[in-house]
Order: structure tokens, then C-alpha cells, then sequence
């Protein structure tokens, strides 16, 4: 492991407990996929706008 990488996991997790990392780490992963989820949202979204648009 790099220097680097050490400081910034340190600056990153330097003052968590294990539960809280954990925790974290929970939040990241559910945001992950809810910032999926809005994506193909927006993508269906333009494709029927563009359906419409087409058909008009």
C-alpha cells in the first residue's frame, strides 16, 4: 500500500469506529444505486419525450 493511499483512507476513515465505517460504507452503496436508478429514469424519460416529439 502506498503512502498516499494510506493517508487517504486514514483522512477518510482516521476517526470511525468499525460500525460506523460499515455504515458508511452502507450509505455509499445505497447512493450508488439511487444515483443509477435516476439515471435511466432521465434516459427513459428523454427517450419519450423524443417519441412524442417524433409522432407530433
Amino acid at each position: 500500500m502506498s503512502e498516499g493511499t494510506f493517508y487517504n483512507w486514514r483522512a477518510k476513515f482516521g476517526g470511525m469506529t468499525v460500525s460506523e465505517a460499515k455504515r458508511l460504507k452502507a450509505l455509499e452503496d445505497e447512493n450508488a444505486k439511487l444515483w443509477k436508478l435516476l439515471a435511466e429514469q432521465m434516459l427513459d424519460l428523454a427517450a419519450m419525450k423524443e417519441l412524442v416529439s417524433t409522432k407530433g
